[in-house]
Order: C-alpha cells, then structure tokens, then sequence
C-alpha cells in the first residue's frame, strides 16, 4: 500500500476529527479509511489512535506522527509544484499579509497591475499592522517595513524607507519648531502604537544617534489615523515618507530637524526558509522589486 496515501488518511482523520468524516471528504467508505489506518498502525508497530465508541483521540506516538506526516506532505506538495512551475505559466492563489496604509496607498494598485499581466494568479490580501506568523497562518509571504531580525524569514529587500518628523504649518505657526531633538519634548507627540522605537525616538546626527525619550499625548495604531491628526493641526509625529509624501510636496506638511535624520529602513517580502520559492511567489516579488527600486516613485519630488 502507498505509504503516503496512508498517511494522507492519517492527518485527514485528524483535520475532521473522525473515520466517518474523512472517509465523506475522501470519497471513500469508513472502512477503508479505518483499514487504512491499521496498515498505517500495523507498519509503524504502534497505537496512533486511542477509541472509543464515541470519539478517537491521537496517542503521544500519534501527535508526534502527526507533526512529521505533515511536513513530509507539505514537502511532497511543494516538489510537486516546483516541477509543475517549470513547465507552465505561474498560477494559483498568493496569499499576502501587508500594512495597512502601505496596502492601501501603494500594494493595491500594484496588485491591480500585477493580475493584468499574470492572469492565472489569484489574490488573497490581508492588510494588518500587526507581525504576522507567516507559515503558521498559512501566508505565501508578508510585506513589512522596518529593521529584519528574524533569522526564520528570508527577508528580500524591495525599496528603502524614509521616515520624517513632521507636523502642519499651523502646528509650528503656533508652537515654533524644534532646533534639536531634545526640544521636541516639549511638543504634543503623536506616538505609532506597534513602532519598535515605542516612546525612544532615535535621530542621527554627525555626533552619534541621539534618543530622546517622549511622552505621546496621543497614541495610535494606524498611519492613516496619525496623518490625519497632524494634518489637524494636533502635533508632530514621525511618518514615513510613503504616507505623508504629497503632503510634504503640497506643504500641508512640513518636515522638520532635517539635519537630524531617521534612519532610513527598509521594505521586504518576508517569506519561509523552508518552503519552495513557487513561480507565483517568485514572479510577484520580482514585480514589486522593479516596480518600486533603489528610489521609489513616492520620494521623487521630496
């Protein structure tokens, strides 16, 4: 009997939580898949389930089977698809975690264009600030900003970002700028509630990084939502130049401590060290690469 036919049985047994149901989603009669999962039992010399005439529960040896069955599969599945990719025009669907803001003002129309030239492809776009566990929750890959310290990812590099202080001209009109980082303490700070700067923000000078720690009257956790209250007139706050870029070139914004600069981060697609690179993955960050580059389009005019 194939081995991973029988193993495929296995791990549906314990998707759906029973013979009679797997053997439903499998097409097969409940005794086949319960001859199934003898053989399986009779091979490995080992109890995998423990039953009752109401339910069946995994056994320590079958939970530890279980783990290595599916990544065993998910191997096979993703061999399969590596050949498959070879001889045919990427396809399927691409799951994708990205920011919010970065999503909605920048990703969406990329992937408006992107599905004009590679029509097969389907998109599943789930915009979130939070960090996501790409293979946990089952992501082909994450957009994200910043500074990449997981080792777990493989992290490809699609443009930099520029983040700057910034607030209204109103603002500064009625409060007076900054002349170094210190004095923004005394400024209504708006604070990103998921930066990893948290209340520490880090400015660069000839002299060394200088921090300077703020206390945030306001505290958000959305771009969209910060820009807004700056653009009111509310305070400053650091933002990144994707967001707040025609609002700069239209001075409804107006930087400030230009001589202190953020340092300068970057845009990534994250994706698992251990899962095969598909063509659809593969040709969509290749898109995003050179849609955006070494200079992206939104910090031409700044």
């Amino acid at each position: 009997m194939d081995r991973f036919r029988l193993m495929q049985t296995f791990v549906r047994v314990t998707e759906v939580g029973g013979f009679s149901a797997a053997a439903r989603s499998m097409r097969l009669s409940k005794a086949v898949v319960s001859k199934y999962i003898g053989l399986l039992e009779e091979q490995l010399a080992v109890r995998l389930f423990n039953r009752t005439t109401r339910q069946i529960r995994l056994t320590a040896e079958g939970k530890d089977y279980l783990q290595r069955c599916k990544m065993i599969l998910a191997d096979l599945e993703e061999a399969e698809r590596s050949v498959k990719d070879l001889h045919g025009a990427p396809s399927g669907l691409l799951r994708i975690s990205a920011p919010m803001s970065f999503g909605i003002y920048h990703l969406a129309s990329a992937i408006a264009e992107f599905m004009a030239i590679w029509p097969d492809i389907e998109i599943d776009l789930d915009m979130n600030d939070r960090f996501v566990d790409v293979l946990a929750e089952g992501f082909d890959l994450a957009i994200r900003g910043g500074e990449m310290v997981d080792s777990s990812l493989i992290a490809r590099r699609l443009a930099p970002l520029r983040s700057v202080l910034c607030a209204s001209p109103q603002y500064f009109c009625e409060h007076g700028e900054p002349n170094i980082p210190e004095d923004i303490v005394k400024h209504n700070c708006i604070a990103y509630s998921y930066s990893r700067r948290g209340d520490n923000w880090r400015f660069q000078s000839v002299n060394g990084d200088v921090v300077v720690s703020v206390k945030s009257r306001i505290r958000v956790n959305s771009g969209d939502a910060i820009r807004q209250i700056v653009l009111q007139g509310q305070g400053l706050a650091i933002l990144p130049t994707f967001l707040v870029g025609q609002d700069l070139q239209a001075g409804k914004l107006k930087q400030t401590l230009c001589e202190y600069p953020i340092k300068e981060v970057g845009l990534f697609a994250l994706y698992h060290h251990n899962r095969h690179l598909s063509a659809k993955v593969r040709v969509f960050v290749d898109f995003l690469a050179k849609r955006y580059g070494k200079k992206p389009y939104w910090d031409h005019e700044i």
